[in-house]
C-alpha cells in the first residue's frame, strides 16, 4: 500500500550520472540576457599590432654639402634682390646700407629655405649659429684688421737698430735720416717700470682683497664690494687728475712714474679683484671642508688648498689685469707727463710712456712725428698681444697634471705624513694613518 495524504512522501530512486569519455562533462552556465536584446556574436581574433616606427632624431648640427649649397644659394639669391631693389629700383647708395640690407634679407631666405626644407626648428637653430657666427667673425676681423693695418703702417719706417737703443733726444724733423737716429726706448722703459710698480702695489692688495670677499665675509663685505664695483666703472682720467689733486699740486710728489703707477694701480686694483673672486668661486667647497675636518685653521686653508688650487685663474686675472692697464693714456698726462729722455729713476722727474708718445707725436704734422707715433703704437700692440698669449697658455687647464692636485696638497702641506722607507706599502699605509692624528696644538 501507498501511504496517502499530506505527510506522505513519495521516494524516487536517483538514476545514476551517464558518462560518455573518460572525464565528466562541465557544463557551463551561460549568463542571463536582458529580455529584448538578441545573443551577441563572437567577435574575430585581432590582427597582432605592429609597433610605430618613430622617426630618425633631428639634429640641427649636422651640417653636409646639401647644407652648405643651400647657404650659398641663400646668399647668392639674397644678394641679386638686394643689388636690384637697392640700386635699380630705388635711390638709395652706401656700402653700409648695402651689406645690411643684405644681411637681413639672408637671415630671413635661409630660415625659409630650410624651414621648408627640413624644419622650422632647425632653421631657427640655424638661424641662431649664423648670427653667432656673424658676431664672433666680426670681432675677430676687427682685430686682424687693427694688427694688419698698423704693421703695414709701421713696418716700412722702422729701423731695428735704433728702435730698442735710443730715444728720442737727438729728434730733428728737417733731418733725412732723422729715423734713423731715434728710437722709443724711454717709452719702452717708462711703460714697463710704471706697469710693474702699479702691479707690484696692486696685486697683492687685490688678491687679499678676493680674499676677504668670498673666503672670510663679514659685516664689512657688502660695503667693500660697492666700493670696488664703482671703481670698476670709473673712467680712467678721474684715476689721473685724482692722483694730481692730492699729491702733485700738494707737492708730495712730483711729476714721475712713480706717480703714474699710483694712477694705474688704482686702475688695477678692481680688476684684478673682480676676476681673481670669481675664480676663488669655482674651487670645490669640498677642499674647504676636508681642511677644516683635518684641523687646519682658516688662514691656512685658504694659502695651502684655495689659493693652489685656483693658480691658473689667479695667474690669467694678473696678466689679464695688466694688459689692461699697459695701454692707458688719461692717467699719465696728469702724473708722468711724458719726456724725449730716457730716465731711469721712476720716483723723480718726467717720464716717457708708449700711449703718451703715440697721443703726442699723432697729433703733429710733420711725417717723423706720424711714423714714429705708428712705431710706437707697434711696440704697444706687440706687447699688449703678447700678454694676452701669455695669459692664454696659463689659464689652460691640464686634467692630468691637476688630477691628484687635492691630495697632493693634503699630504704635503697640511698632514705632517711620516713615511718608511725600508718596509713595504702596508707599514708605508700605516705610518701615514698614524701621521694624520692631529694633535690638540697643531689646531693652532
Amino acid at each position: 500500500m501507498t501511504p496517502q495524504g499530506p505527510s506522505a512522501t513519495t521516494v524516487t530512486p536517483e538514476s545514476p550520472p551517464v558518462e560518455t569519455d573518460a572525464f565528466p562533462m562541465t557544463v557551463l552556465e551561460s549568463p542571463e540576457r536582458p529580455e529584448g536584446k538578441a545573443p551577441t556574436q563572437p567577435q574575430p581574433p585581432r590582427e597582432p599590432v605592429t609597433p610605430r616606427r618613430l622617426p630618425a632624431p633631428l639634429r640641427p648640427r649636422n651640417f653636409g654639402w646639401a647644407d652648405a649649397g643651400l647657404l650659398g644659394a641663400c646668399a647668392l639669391s639674397s644678394l641679386a634682390l638686394v643689388w636690384v631693389v637697392f640700386y635699380q629700383l630705388t635711390l638709395l647708395s652706401g656700402g653700409f646700407g648695402f651689406l645690411l640690407c643684405w644681411y637681413v634679407c639672408f637671415m630671413v631666405f635661409y630660415w625659409a629655405a630650410n624651414s621648408k626644407v627640413i624644419e622650422r626648428q632647425v632653421a631657427t637653430d640655424r638661424m641662431v649659429a649664423v648670427l653667432v657666427l656673424t658676431a664672433a667673425a666680426i670681432l675677430v676681423g676687427l682685430v686682424i684688421f687693427i694688427v694688419l693695418w698698423v704693421t703695414f703702417k709701421a713696418i716700412p719706417h722702422i729701423h731695428w737698430g735704433a728702435l730698442f737703443t735710443k730715444d728720442q733726444k737727438r729728434l730733428v724733423p728737417s733731418d733725412p735720416h732723422v729715423l734713423s737716429n731715434v728710437g722709443v726706448l724711454h717709452a719702452i722703459v717708462g711703460t714697463l717700470e710704471q706697469v710693474g710698480l702699479a702691479a707690484i702695489i696692486g696685486v697683492p692688495v687685490a688678491i687679499a682683497t678676493a680674499v676677504f670677499l668670498n673666503e672670510v665675509g663679514g659685516k664689512g663685505t657688502r660695503m667693500v664690494r660697492t666700493v670696488v664695483t664703482a671703481m670698476s666703472g670709473t673712467p680712467s682720467i678721474v684715476a689721473g687728475v685724482f692722483i694730481y689733486a692730492i699729491l702733485i699740486i700738494n707737492h708730495v710728489l712730483s711729476f714721475s712714474g712713480f706717480a703714474a703707477s699710483l694712477a694705474l694701480f688704482i686702475m688695477l686694483l678692481p680688476s684684478v679683484t673682480r676676476t681673481t673672486e670669481e675664480v676663488l668661486r669655482v674651487v670645490p667647497s669640498g677642499l674647504r671642508e676636508a681642511s677644516l675636518a683635518l684641523g687646519a685653521p682658516q688662514w691656512r686653508t685658504v694659502w695651502s688648498v684655495v689659493l693652489p688650487t685656483a693658480r691658473s685663474g689667479l695667474t690669467t686675472a694678473i696678466v689679464l689685469g695688466i694688459a689692461r692697464i699697459v695701454g692707458e693714456t688719461a692717467p699719465l698726462l696728469f702724473t708722468a707727463f711724458g719726456s724725449q729722455v730716457l730716465n731711469l729713476n721712476a720716483f723723480s722727474g718726467a717720464q716717457g710712456a708708449l700711449p703718451l708718445v703715440v697721443y703726442h707725436d699723432v697729433q703733429q704734422a710733420q711725417a717723423v712725428f706720424i711714423a714714429l707715433a705708428f712705431e710706437a703704437a707697434f711696440v704697444l700692440m706687440w706687447l699688449v698681444l703678447i700678454l694676452f698669449i701669455i695669459a692664454r697658455i696659463l689659464g689652460r687647464t691640464r686634467a692630468k697634471k691637476d688630477r691628484g692636485f687635492a691630495l697632493r696638497i693634503f699630504e704635503r702641506s697640511l698632514v705632517p705624513t711620516r713615511m718608511a722607507s725600508s718596509e713595504p706599502e702596508a707599514e708605508s699605509f700605516t705610518s701615514y694613518a698614524e701621521g694624520i692624528s692631529l694633535q690638540p696644538g697643531d689646531l693652532h
